[in-house]
């Protein structure tokens, strides 16, 4: 176990020194170090999305109106009350305090309604949160809301997708972690062993939310500029893209899906909209032979990593000694 740690710190330790390199020598250009940073952001807002519509297994789309609510708090305060770049982090906690605040709202429906229903209700909140936005002057309404402080960098944004992962990990082996894929098996099964279900639904959707409102805050932080029209349906639909095209239910999934769709979406950015039918077309294969993504219910560890290379020596070694046999 300390030997672990110890691998974990170090490996953390490289990481950091590796983004300060790369911000303050130039290694790599400044388009790609904006895709690494997309990456990182969606990494962050697809481990929120996962806990709810992956080891809770309840279908929202109320990802995109908590971001919004996430980005748009920390955004003003940023401007107006923590205006110092060493405030930051108090920024990112205001928006991501004021997104639990809305996700504890949203998961108050899912304790009577399911399936569709509840889908339709979560579908209702993001587009209600973007009408909000349009309508509301103070934020800027339609035109947005803007000049919002500079402040992240891939420092912040190496700092805070560790800091998900870690929490993400911890939280689904906790005792709420339990109960939510309990809950995602059988709700009823899970009421009759004593499972709290609204509680755990509360807190599922609170760290949720959380998450989600953090990578709100870090992307509008990131562009300095936001408006309510970053938060309509291709934020709803680019959410369950990477969800299921990474995997449900599995940190490797959400780090997977956001790495493989925000290099292809970036990547492809030269072709247009042709960039939306390649992408789509990735997702129906993955869909028809992967149901549950790539890494559904599954994660990628050290020692799965060695019994996979195991596996291949041993067929490289059976093979060999078939050829020398038929000799």
């Amino acid at each position: 176990m300390k030997k672990r740690k110890g691998f974990h710190l170090i490996l953390f330790a490289v990481g950091l020194a590796l983004c300060c390199a790369v911000m303050n020598f130039g290694l790599i250009q400044t388009s790609k170090i904006l895709i690494i940073q997309y990456v990182g952001i969606y990494i962050i807002f697809v481990l929120g999305i996962n806990l709810v519509n992956g080891y809770l297994g309840i279908f929202s789309l109320a990802h995109a109106g908590i971001m919004a609510v996430g980005g748009y708090t920390a955004s003003l305060a940023s401007m107006h009350i923590f205006t110092s770049p060493w405030m930051f982090p108090l920024s990112l906690l205001t928006g991501g305090m004021a997104s639990v605040l809305v996700g504890l709202c949203v998961a108050v429906p899912s304790f009577n309604v399911r399936g569709d229903y509840l889908a339709i209700i979560t579908l209702g909140f993001s587009l209600i949160v973007k009408s909000i936005l349009q309508n509301l002057e103070v934020v800027g309404g339609p035109r947005g809301l803007r000049p919002i402080p500079k402040y992240t960098n891939l420092i912040w944004v190496y700092l805070c997708v560790v800091l998900a992962i870690v929490m993400v990990n911890r939280f689904v082996k906790s005792k709420y972690g339990r109960n939510m894929m309990a809950i995602r098996e059988d709700q009823i099964a899970s009421e009759l062993v004593s499972v709290d279900v609204r509680n755990a639904k509360s807190v599922a959707f609170s760290v949720s939310a959380f998450f989600i409102g953090i990578s709100g805050a870090l992307i509008c932080h990131l562009l300095s500029y936001t408006n309510p029209n970053s938060y309509g349906y291709s934020a709803i639909i680019d959410g369950l893209v990477m969800v299921y095209l990474g995997g449900v239910g599995s940190i490797t999934g959400s780090i997977i899906g956001a790495l493989i769709w925000q290099i292809l979406v970036q990547s492809l950015r030269t072709i247009g909209t042709w960039r939306w039918i390649i992408g789509g077309c990735i997702l129906v294969v993955i869909m028809i032979f992967q149901p549950n993504g790539i890494f559904g219910n599954r994660e990628l560890s050290i020692a799965g990593i060695k019994r996979a290379f195991a596996a291949i020596r041993n067929r490289l070694a059976k093979g060999a000694a078939g050829k020398k046999d038929g000799q």
